[in-house]
């Protein structure tokens, strides 16, 4: 067929409801993320083929447990004694000032409720709002001396998962597949797995690709038991059927392709992806084919472990398969569904640890018995902290002064604290490490050099960690 017949054919059938048409079939992954990052076309070069990376690597994926709101460092994995002592008092001058968004300047210090005490053999101290993560401690890194430049939930969001401040910038999941490209072509390189409550403050600009190529986007799952609708062929439609389907509309997009048309050729790529997903991808997102051990194992089938519990065992499947970066966000909506304890942080925190403890020690466990630990790095954490001071009495505010996050596998050391706040957790004082010396550790088990993956873009060539990250040398 000539490039003249293929246009008249597109003008007279209307080549939108042919797109529709086909979308309906083909499936939701197509419709909800045309731009599917995970394809890996047979007949062009792709961008999404495996890369020669810079250095050896630990790791060759990346699982990232975001704790979207805010965990507070003071209930969870940095203990206080002397906030506890000073309860209800002023903070003391010697401990500087920090700038909130709520706290009133004549707030008192808010002692926690929390009990700690050391576990495995390193003896690191844990918060009894993780009486499951305590047991596989010895494989964490407890960073305690992480800090960020924002304190609002959207501009640091945006920090955290590119570097910058603010949205058009490439997440680490983007930049972590343009540096590896993909190892699967039947599913996504780079997930997203969304809470089920909902969106959070800086939306789905957070995790997607910048200015980098289309094919470095994310592919974002729906909440839910069923995170990919219509992985079976529709009723009536056999296998020779949806292949001319898609030879049909392939022809149809290439008639007007340009070169250089990068979101055109994501979006063929899309199609090729859904169809292959359907044909030999459906057995990693049913989890009947998982033991009753480890179902059980993650919390699955039981409140209220059930929903983080499917997707941190979904994220084990898939970079089991070959994916590069999963991130299984916890929270969803707005304050206090997320780890945002404004109101009441006992509250708060007892119900969002009670959700996802199991399941994080869950998934470190089952990584670790699959021999998948040892190449899979594994990140916990949010956009902050919360604030030493109360918030309303019971609350604790927004802190990205010091806080703490948690590496697992992939290289990592475990069984160690790296850094530490001042006596009330007010301020990362020792060794204190930014959101770019998170993303330079991440890069460099991946065997990407930062100062090597850069992409041009207005003259400069940008880069993860912006200015200059420091690998966190002690944890490798």
């Amino acid at each position: 067929m000539t490039r003249t017949r293929i246009e008249n054919s597109v003008q007279r059938s209307g080549r939108r409801k042919i797109l529709r048409d086909v979308v309906s079939g083909v499936g939701s992954l197509a419709s909800a993320s045309l731009l599917s990052a995970g394809a890996i076309r047979a007949d062009r070069a792709s961008p999404l083929h495996p890369k020669v990376i810079h250095q050896p690597a630990r790791a060759r994926s990346v699982i990232f447990l975001f704790m979207a709101g805010g965990p507070s460092q003071l209930e969870t994995f940095d203990p206080k004694p002397l906030l506890n002592e000073l309860h209800g008092q002023p903070r003391p001058s010697q401990f500087g000032e920090a700038k909130y968004q709520f706290v009133q300047s004549d707030a008192k210090l808010l002692g926690t409720k929390r009990r700690f005490r050391k576990h495995g053999q390193s003896g690191i101290e844990v918060s009894d709002l993780f009486p499951h993560m305590s047991t596989c401690i010895d494989d964490f890194a407890v960073i305690r001396s992480c800090h960020g430049d924002q304190v609002v939930h959207s501009a640091a969001q945006y920090e955290l998962f590119s570097g910058r401040t603010v949205p058009g910038f490439p997440s680490m999941g983007s930049w972590a597949l343009f540096g590896l490209g993909s190892e699967s072509d039947s599913l996504p390189a780079y997930v997203v797995l969304p809470d089920p409550l909902g969106a959070l403050e800086a939306g789905q600009p957070m995790y997607m690709n910048g200015f980098l190529p289309a094919a470095y986007q994310p592919t974002m799952f729906r909440p839910g038991d069923r995170p990919v609708l219509n992985l079976k062929l529709p009723t009536g439609v056999d296998l020779q059927q949806r292949q001319r389907t898609l030879k049909l509309i392939r022809k149809l997009n290439e008639a007007t392709l340009r070169p250089g048309d990068e979101e055109l050729e994501a979006r063929l790529s899309s199609y090729d992806l859904a169809f292959r997903m359907q044909t030999r991808a459906p057995d990693v997102f049913d989890l009947a084919h998982e033991s009753k051990e480890t179902l059980n194992l993650y919390g699955v089938g039981q409140k209220p472990t059930d929903d983080y519990g499917r997707r941190c065992l979904l994220a084990r499947r898939l970079v089991e398969n070959g994916v590069r970066f999963v991130c299984v966000v916890s929270g969803g909506g707005s304050g206090n569904m997320q780890w945002d304890a404004h109101k009441d942080i006992e509250e708060n925190h007892l119900r969002k640890a009670s959700e996802t403890d199991q399941p994080v020690a869950g998934l470190l466990k089952d990584l670790k018995r699959r021999g998948l630990l040892d190449e899979t790095l594994v990140l916990w954490g949010g956009e902050f902290g919360r604030s030493p001071e109360a918030q309303g009495g019971t609350g604790r505010d927004h802190h990205n002064l010091g806080f703490t996050m948690l590496m697992a596998g992939g290289g990592v050391k475990g069984g160690q604290i790296v850094g530490a706040t001042d006596e009330i957790g007010l301020r990362a004082v020792e060794s204190p490490h930014h959101f770019r010396d998170v993303h330079a550790t991440m890069l460099h088990q991946l065997g990407l050099d930062q100062h090597k993956l850069t992409y041009p873009h207005l003259g400069r060539d940008e880069r993860l960690t912006f200015l200059e990250g420091n690998v966190i040398d002690e944890i490798i």
